[in-house]
C-alpha cells in the first residue's frame, strides 16, 4: 500500500470525525474525512471533464484551505502531478516558473491571482478558479468515484520549485518512494513525541503548502489521527494559536525569533517583580545550559527565581501558546541556540529538522528524546550523510529526487556518484548530530585568500541589532568584510553591536564598513524567496552602488 492508498484508507476511518479546519475570525471551520473526501471526489470529476490526464501536470496557485488540500489529493488521485506555487510570489516569477512547468491546467485560489497570472502569461493553459472547481457544500463521498491511480514507486507525484536564492527557481521532482519513505519516518518522530496519546494529534499549521516540507507535514497528518488547523490570516496567529490548542506546529526559524521577542517585550512592559524574577531565572537557565546542565552552576538566589518562574511566569506563557504543547518543530534554516534554549526553558522543546526539497524536505530529524541546542538531528532511518570536500554535505537515501525537471544538466551537477550534494556546509559529533554551518555558494572568499561563511556572523548581528530585519556581509574578492543590515535601527546601536561583534572575530572575519536600509527586505520587493531567505544575487544588483560607496570610502579614509 502506498501513501496515497493509506491517506484515503484513514479519511474514510475517520469519516465522522474532523480532519482539517480553517482558523476564520468568527471561529474555526471545519471537514470530517467524509466531506473532506467528497471535496476530493468533485474536484476529480471537475479534472476528468477538464481533460486532464495521468501524467500531466496541473498547478495549484493558491494560499492553504480545505480545498486546496481537496484539489491536491484529487489531483494525485487521477495520476496527475501537482505543481504547487506560493500566492503571495511576484506574479512574473510566478509566470516563469509556470512557463518552465507547462501545465495542462492552473488552478487560482481567486479572480484577481487568475487576472494577474493571465496578464503576464496570455497565451497559458486554460485558468480555473477553486469556485469553477468546487460548486456544491461538501456532503458524503459518493460510492461511484473511480478507483485512485496505480502509482509506482518510480512515479512522479509533485514538482516543487526551488526558492532559487542564487538564481533561477528549479522545479524538484518528487516521486512516490520519496514519498513512502519521508512518511514513515515522519510518522516515526511523531509517534515518539505523542507517546501512547489515544486521541487524534491536534496540529496548527501557518506555512503555505508549496513548501516541500509544509506539504510533508501536511500528508502526515492526513495519514494519522490528526486534526490539522490551518491559519488563514497571519496577523491572528497570537489568537489562533491557542484557540486551536495544538500538540505540535512546524515554524521557521524567524517565526520563533518574533515569538521569543514579542514575550519578552510584554514582560519589560509589565516590570517590577515579574520582570525582576524572570531576569534572574534567565540568567540562572542559561548559567545551568552553557555548564550542560549543573544547578551549581548559577546562584542561590538564581535557582529560586527560576524555581518560582516555572511555577508562576512559564506556565502562563505556555498557555498563550496553547495548554496542549508538547513541542515546536523548527525548519528552513539553522535556528539561534539561544532562542531554542529559550523555549526550553520555558518548558518547550523545539525540534530541529534539517532537508532541502531535493531531499523530500528531510535529512535529519531531532529524537524528542535526546535534543542537542543548536545542533539538527541525527539522519533519518535508511538515509546517508557524510561530509565532503568543502565541508558539504552529501546525502543518499531513498529520500533523494530522481532529477530536476527539464534540466538534466543541472541534475548532473548535484546527482554524482550516488550521492546528492546538498550545497550546504555542515559537520557532525560523534553522537550522531548534525549543525549546519552555511551554503557553499555563499562563501566569501577575501583577497587575503581567507574563505568565511557569512551565516553565522549574520545571524549573530541580526539577533544583536534592535530594529535589524536582515544582515547581509559582502566582500567576495575584496580585502574586507562590509555589511548591509536592513530595518528600522540607529547607526550608533548597530555600530556598537558590530564592534563588540567584531571583538570575538579573528581579523579577516570582522566587518569594517556598514551600509543601513531603513526598509526591510520583503518578498514583494524581490530581495527574498518565497520562504524569507536572502536573494544575495538581487541585492547585490540592487545595492551595487552602495557597496562600492563602502569601500571607496574606507580607501579614502585609508589614503588620507
Amino acid at each position: 500500500m502506498n501513501f496515497l492508498e493509506r491517506i484515503f484508507e484513514n479519511l474514510g476511518r475517520a469519516a465522522g470525525q474532523p480532519v482539517i479546519a480553517e482558523a476564520r475570525a468568527d471561529g474555526a471551520v471545519s471537514v470530517a474525512g467524509a466531506e473532506l473526501l467528497a471535496l476530493t471526489a468533485e474536484a476529480r470529476a471537475f479534472l476528468r471533464a477538464a481533460g486532464c490526464a495521468r501524467g500531466d501536470r496541473c498547478a495549484i496557485v493558491a494560499p492553504n484551505s480545505i480545498r486546496w488540500v481537496a484539489l491536491d489529493l484529487a489531483l494525485m488521485a487521477e495520476g496527475i502531478v501537482t505543481v504547487p506555487l506560493y500566492a503571495r510570489q511576484a506574479p512574473a516569477e510566478l509566470a516563469a516558473m509556470l512557463r518552465d512547468a507547462q501545465p495542462s491546467l492552473i488552478c487560482a485560489g481567486d479572480a484577481a491571482l487568475g487576472d494577474a497570472l493571465a496578464s503576464e502569461w496570455p497565451s497559458g493553459p486554460r485558468r480555473v478558479l477553486f469556485d469553477d472547481i468546487f460548486t456544491r457544500p461538501a456532503a458524503a463521498a459518493s460510492a461511484a468515484t473511480p478507483p485512485l491511480a496505480a502509482l509506482t514507486p518510480a512515479d512522479i507525484v509533485t514538482i516543487i520549485y526551488t526558492s532559487g536564492t542564487s538564481g533561477e527557481a528549479k522545479g524538484v521532482q518528487l516521486n512516490c518512494r520519496n514519498i513512502d519513505h519521508m512518511l514513515a519516518c515522519t510518522g516515526a518522530r511523531l509517534d515518539l513525541l505523542m507517546g501512547h496519546s489515544q486521541r487524534a494529534d491536534r496540529v496548527f499549521h501557518y506555512l503555505p503548502f508549496c513548501f516541500a516540507g509544509s506539504w510533508i507535514l501536511l500528508l502526515s497528518c492526513l495519514s494519522r489521527r490528526s486534526v490539522l488547523t490551518l491559519s488563514t490570516d497571519f496577523a491572528r496567529l497570537a489568537d489562533d494559536i491557542p484557540k486551536a490548542s495544538p500538540d505540535y506546529f512546524l515554524n521557521v526559524p524567524t517565526l520563533l525569533e518574533r515569538m521569543r521577542t514579542g514575550i519578552e517585550d510584554n514582560l519589560k512592559k509589565r516590570g517590577g517583580i515579574i520582570l525582576r524574577t524572570y531576569d534572574a531565572a534567565k540568567k540562572e537557565w542559561f548559567a545551568r545550559a552553557d555548564a550542560n546542565g549543573s544547578a551549581g552552576s548559577g546562584t542561590r538566589g538564581g535557582a529560586f527565581r527560576l524555581a518560582l518562574a516555572r511555577l508562576v511566569i512559564f506556565p502562563a506563557i505556555r498557555k498563550r501558546l496553547g495548554a496542549n504543547l508538547r513541542a515546536l518543530i523548527c525548519g528552513s534554516a539553522p535556528l539561534a541556540s539561544e532562542t531554542q534554549r529559550f523555549f526550553e526553558m520555558l518548558g518547550i522543546p523545539v525540534l530541529q529538522v534539517y532537508g532541502l526539497t531535493e531531499t523530500t524536505a528531510i535529512c535529519t530529524m531531532d529524537d524528542p528524546r535526546r535534543v542537542e541546542a543548536g545542533a539538527v538531528g541525527p539522519a533519518i532511518p535508511g538515509v546517508e550523510m557524510k561530509v565532503g570536500s568543502d565541508q558539504e554535505i552529501l546525502v543518499r537515501g531513498p529520500n533523494i529526487f530522481p532529477g530536476y525537471w527539464n534540466r538534466p544538466e543541472e541534475t548532473a551537477k548535484v546527482l554524482r556518484e550516488g550521492w546528492f550534494h546538498s550545497g550546504d556546509q555542515g559537520e557532525v559529533n560523534a553522537a550522531g548530530n548534525w549543525r549546519i554551518v552555511g551554503r557553499i555558494k555563499n562563501l566569501i572568499i577575501l583577497n587575503s585568500g581567507h574563505n568565511v561563511a557569512p551565516e553565522p556572523i549574520e545571524e549573530d548581528l541580526r539577533l544583536s541589532i534592535p530594529g535589524a530585519a536582515q544582515v547581509v556581509l559582502v566582500g567576495n574578492g575584496r580585502s574586507y568584510l562590509a555589511a548591509i543590515i536592513a530595518g528600522p535601527l540607529e547607526r550608533r546601536a548597530a555600530e556598537a553591536e558590530v564592534e563588540r561583534i567584531n571583538g570575538s572575530l579573528p581579523h579577516y572575519k570582522q566587518i569594517r564598513a556598514l551600509h543601513l536600509e531603513p526598509a526591510a527586505f520583503t518578498i514583494e520587493s524581490g530581495l527574498l524567496t518565497a520562504n524569507g531567505k536572502l536573494k544575495r544575487d538581487a541585492i547585490s544588483a540592487q545595492f551595487r552602488a552602495e557597496i562600492e560607496a563602502m569601500y571607496q570610502k574606507k580607501a579614502e579614509s585609508a589614503a588620507v
